[in-house]
């Protein structure tokens, strides 16, 4: 037992034998860099920083197609950066309400990979505080949770849930590329 005075420093632990999947909420970083810092998202840094010098097993970008359906040069891109695609339509109500989110999917996709043994970390980029649930579900089961992502526009308990938080707007000129 600790005494009221003591304390404990708990550090993530990320070594190069760690297996990782970076996962990328697309909508959610290219809003926050946008409305943040009129910027766009270097998602070749992101994911390299999320693996940091460990093993990369999967880096999934979770996309929605804009109405325009301009996308393609950006899909592209993010698949000549090593990260696979998950697209799906923009979903829109009668009445002109929108809704665009992968949450469910990405959710979906994180459980596979933990359960299948594939990986002993997930870096979910997000800051979406919808996925406290499921940082909470992985590290029960023995998976590191990290999250990268705009602490302005990060949700508060997401930071202190996970395991590792990386504040992307603490190195702007690293992980953004000013829009011209």
């Amino acid at each position: 037992m600790l005494c009221d005075s003591c304390f404990v420093i708990l550090s993530v632990i990320k070594h190069k034998a760690q297996r990782v999947a970076v996962l990328i909420d697309v909508q959610n970083m290219y809003h926050s860099a946008k409305n943040l810092h009129n910027a766009r998202v270097n998602f070749k840094e992101i994911v390299k920083s999320g693996v940091a010098g460990r093993e990369l097993v999967r880096a999934i970008g979770y996309v929605i197609k804009t109405e325009a359906g301009d996308e393609k040069s950006f899909l592209e891109a993010l698949i000549k950066m090593g990260i696979e695609t998950r697209v799906k339509d923009l979903q829109i109500f009668s009445g002109g309400a929108k809704k665009a989110d992968w949450d469910v999917g990405m959710a979906i996709d994180a459980v596979r990979l933990a359960h299948n043994g594939f990986v002993n970390a997930i870096v979910l980029v997000t800051g979406d505080g919808d996925f406290i649930p499921l940082v909470e579900y992985l590290q029960a089961n023995g998976i590191q949770a990290e999250v990268m992502s705009f602490a302005r526009s990060t949700s508060q308990k997401l930071q202190e849930a996970a395991d590792d938080f990386i504040d992307l707007g603490a190195e702007p000129k690293k992980y953004l590329i000013r829009m011209r």
